[in-house]
């Protein structure tokens, strides 16, 4: 089953991304922060990550780069208020595959996580 792991430190907000993707049938992960996400890192490997900019103890750009530094090939998908094409270019050099302004709807969502995952399919040998 395709997993995918939401990062998101908003309860209700993991909880509507949580349910949209469920009920597309991808099965989802969790964590309400960044720290909890990179310690999930180290166990599982999600087909995709949705990824809040904005968070307490650290944020998705820090994530980004600690992704990065540790050579995982997870496509990411950032979901963030923040509008600026300065945070979009930032994310996207830090290997962000796409950045959508929060909070997407289905379709768009959905449509980004078959970018994603048609990118992931693209990269593995």
């Amino acid at each position: 089953m395709t997993s995918i792991l939401v990062v998101e430190d908003s309860w209700l907000t993991r909880r509507v991304i949580c349910k949209i993707l469920r009920a597309e049938g991808y099965e989802t992960w969790e964590a309400a922060s960044g720290p909890e996400a990179l310690e999930l890192l180290t166990t599982k490997t999600p087909n995709c990550m949705l990824l809040d900019l904005l968070m307490p103890e650290m944020e998705g750009r820090e994530v980004l780069q600690a992704m990065r530094s540790r050579g995982y090939k997870i496509p990411v998908i950032v979901i963030t208020a923040d509008i600026q094409s300065t945070t979009r270019s930032e994310c996207m050099e830090l290997g962000a595959l796409a950045v959508i302004h929060k909070m997407p709807n289905s379709d768009e969502l959905i449509g980004w996580i078959k970018k994603a995952l048609g990118a992931s399919e693209e990269s593995t040998p």
